[in-house]
């Protein structure tokens, strides 16, 4: 009998890029559920107490929910919810980083533990915050939008 590892652990990456600044905001959670998403959205807030956010978004469940309704509420018009047509990845910048994201990080690599592909997983934003100017170049960023962000 050949043994099996079962069911394997999963983590989401849940992130934003600003189109503007090229800077990243991504949580790493073991659920992508309207929690996890609601969670974002505050940090964006959080992180951008002036001006307007605009978030482009796909259409998915998780983005309709009264939590997530909660946090549009609360930022009193500063948050602004932009929702791309369904099936649309190239439309959503953030979709071109997390393709790099997966080509540098994890395409054909083995990790030994869970703990150490969220050590690469921090290791590659982390970087990527440093020099925004690549992001903005993944992103195909030619637009001087303040404060623009795209959000899976």
């Amino acid at each position: 009998m050949i043994r099996t590892p079962g069911q394997p652990t999963k983590h989401y990456g849940i992130g934003a890029v600003n189109y503007h600044t090229g800077e990243t905001t991504v949580i790493v959670r073991k659920h992508k559920r309207r929690r996890e998403i609601a969670e974002l959205l505050q940090l964006l807030v959080d992180k951008h107490p002036t001006g307007t956010i605009y978030v482009a978004w796909d259409n998915a469940t998780t983005h309709e929910d009264d939590e997530v309704e909660a946090i549009v509420r609360a930022a009193a018009g500063r948050l602004v919810l932009l929702y791309l047509p369904t099936y649309s990845p190239w439309l959503n910048p953030i979709e071109m980083l997390w393709r790099h994201f997966r080509r540098e990080v994890t395409h054909c690599e083995l990790f030994e533990t869970v703990k150490a592909l969220l050590a690469a997983t921090r290791d590659f934003f982390d970087r990527y915050n440093q020099t925004p100017e690549k992001v903005l170049s993944i992103i195909g960023s030619y637009v001087n939008l303040q404060n623009l962000v795209a959000c899976t």
